[in-house]
Formats: C-alpha cells, sequence, structure tokens
C-alpha cells in the first residue's frame, strides 16, 4: 500500500511538517474510519461466538487500535517537531485507548491458540511422551481445554465489560474529538516543521533505530537459553516495542517497511507463545486437578515454550539475513 507522503520524500519535496502532517492527518482519518465501522458492527459478546458480525467488528476495532498506535508512536518519535504539550497529552490517551481494545482480543486469541494446540497435540503421533502418557493426554486435553476456556472466557468477558465502559466514557470521546481535529489540522512547531526532512524528520527516526538495535544487540542469542525459561520474556518484549517505534518512524518517512513488518510478525508470535505458555502454566497452578488434566497442560506449556524459540529464530533471521555468497 502507498503511503501518502511517499511522493513527498521521494522527490525531495516539502518541509518536516508536510511530511509528518500529511502522515499523522491520513491515520487520524484511519482511526475515524476504523471507529465508524466499529460502532456500525458494534462489539459481539464473548458468549455470543464467531460469525461475520464478530469478524467484522474484530477487524474495526484492529484498525482501530493499528490507528492509534501509528499516531502515538509517530508523536513520541518526532515530539519535537509538533507542539509538544499537545503531543504528549494525545500519546498518553491513545497509548490507554489501544491498550484496553487490545485485551479482550488477546484473550480471545490466546484461548484459540491454545484449544488448537491442545487439538494438535492430542492427535499427533510425534508428540514424545512416556508409555502410557499418551492415553493420559487424550483424556486430559479435554478436561485442560475446558478449563483453559472457563478461565480465559472469564478474563475476557471482564475485558469487554472494560472495553464497553472505555468507549462510553467522556475520556474516549475526548480522546476521538482530539483525533478528529487531528484529521485536518496538526499542531506543529513553527520553527522545526520549516526544517527539512533529512535535517529534522530522519535524524530523530534515526534515534529510534539506535535504541532498538542497542535493545536487539543485548538479547541473548536465541539458542543460549533454555527454552522453558521465561526469564528474557520481557527483553524480547521490549524489542517488540521499539522494532514498532522505528517501523512506524520510517513508514512515516515514505520507506519500505515489509521487512521490519515481518520482523514485527516474528515478535508478534513470541508474545502470543509466551502468554499462552503463561496461560497454561497458571492453570496447571489450578488446585486439585486431576493429574491428566495437569500433564496436558504441562506438555501444552512446553509446545508454546518452542514456538517462543521458533519467533526467536525467525526474528534474529530477519533482522540479520545471512548475506549471500559472492560468486
Amino acid at each position: 500500500m502507498a503511503l501518502p507522503n511517499h511522493d513527498l520524500t521521494a522527490r525531495g519535496e516539502g518541509s518536516a511538517g508536510d511530511v509528518l502532517g500529511t502522515y499523522l492527518r491520513a491515520q487520524a482519518t484511519a482511526f475515524l474510519r476504523g471507529l465508524r465501522l466499529h460502532e456500525e458492527w458494534g462489539s459481539p459478546r464473548p458468549e455470543s461466538g464467531g460469525g461475520a458480525d464478530a469478524a467484522q467488528s474484530s477487524g474495526a476495532a484492529r484498525s482501530l487500535r493499528g490507528a492509534a498506535r501509528r499516531i502515538s508512536c509517530s508523536l513520541a518519535t518526532f515530539r519535537g517537531v509538533t507542539e509538544s504539550s499537545w503531543a504528549d497529552g494525545l500519546r498518553t490517551e491513545l497509548v490507554w485507548l489501544s491498550s484496553t481494545l487490545a485485551d479482550e482480543h488477546a484473550y480471545a486469541a490466546r484461548l484459540t491458540r491454545l484449544l488448537d494446540a491442545l487439538h494438535r497435540l492430542s492427535g499427533s503421533p510425534e508428540v514424545p511422551a512416556p508409555r502410557g502418557a499418551a492415553g493420559a493426554l487424550t483424556v486430559g486435553s479435554a478436561r485442560a481445554g475446558a478449563l483453559l476456556e472457563r478461565q480465559l472466557t472469564l478474563a475476557r468477558t471482564r475485558a469487554h465489560s472494560a472495553t464497553l465502559q472505555a468507549l462510553g466514557s467522556s475520556r474516549f470521546h475526548a480522546v476521538a474529538d482530539a483525533v478528529a481535529v487531528l484529521a485536518s489540522e496538526v499542531p506543529l512547531d513553527p520553527v522545526a516543521a520549516r526544517g527539512r526532512v533529512d535535517e529534522v524528520l530522519v535524524p530523530l527516526a534515526d534515534v529510534a533505530h539506535t535504541r532498538l538495535a542497542a535493545a536487539v544487540s543485548a538479547l541473548p542469542h536465541a539458542g543460549e537459553s533454555q527454552p522453558y525459561n521465561a526469564e528474557h520474556d520481557g527483553s524480547w518484549h521490549e524489542v517488540r516495542r521499539l522494532l514498532r517505534v522505528h517501523r512506524y518512524a520510517r513508514e512515516a518517512l515514505g520507506e519500505d517497511v515489509a521487512r521490519l513488518a515481518a520482523a514485527g510478525e516474528a515478535l508478534d508470535r513470541h508474545r502470543d507463545a509466551s502468554e499462552a505458555a503463561a496461560a497454561s502454566a497458571t492453570a496447571a497452578r489450578t488446585p486439585r486437578i486431576a493429574p491428566a488434566t495437569a500433564y496436558a497442560l504441562g506438555v501444552l506449556h512446553a509446545d508454546q515454550r518452542h514456538e517462543v524459540e521458533a519467533a526467536r529464530f525467525t526474528f534474529q533471521d530477519l533482522w540479520q539475513p545471512v548475506p549471500a555468497a559472492a560468486p
């Protein structure tokens, strides 16, 4: 998809304010479009199941979150080009909104991921298990699935209520009003906004890249830690956050971000797998569960931790691709 400011940056035309303003207005318009669709399709309750309406609502919420993240990340990276007090206030509110909207989707996706994994593991002859344990896994997986469904559906229902409360609040309406203004007018610093893109925006985007590169270099190599050890998950989650900031900064400049998007997808899978593993571990600590249920949850936890390791390898391959051999 062509970015709205790609032509300006490619031809070296337009000031820093022109390029940033064009990008922010486009994202504000996308936010308002996502909001309109979300209001049109509503927010179906967790127990209502899937269907076309649920898919439409989920897509609208995803579009809304994506636009909110792009605006908030851009306001952080290019803060000096905007009216800083305005940028700080709107960024804080957009972070709150995107986080609130994300929770319900996260619980639903986590449950789907875990139930699919249980189905795959209980029916796969490739799963390593001691003699006699395969039957325990088959029996325990059904109970483990029911337990996970109860726990995660409850969490999703609470997140759904929080989302409805947020969308009906005066705080949300103030955010929507601010974004509506942004769609037509971007409050910019009068001095910095007149500067050239390569002298103002590019150095600020480079700062985001430097922070990301430092965080990546501090990570242990994907094969250096035990796959079941979640000690380093937090560092990887921070890299995911910094990669998103870097990606959106380059996107605002009109650059091709396909490789960064692919790396981000790998870190999304990493986050999903690590949180799914944590959910299975939490379920396994439920008092008085049957041994077969605990065993199935343990196998599920191990499976998701291996998914974590696979995502780490994928990210590092994308971040530091092996150079082609010289002819």
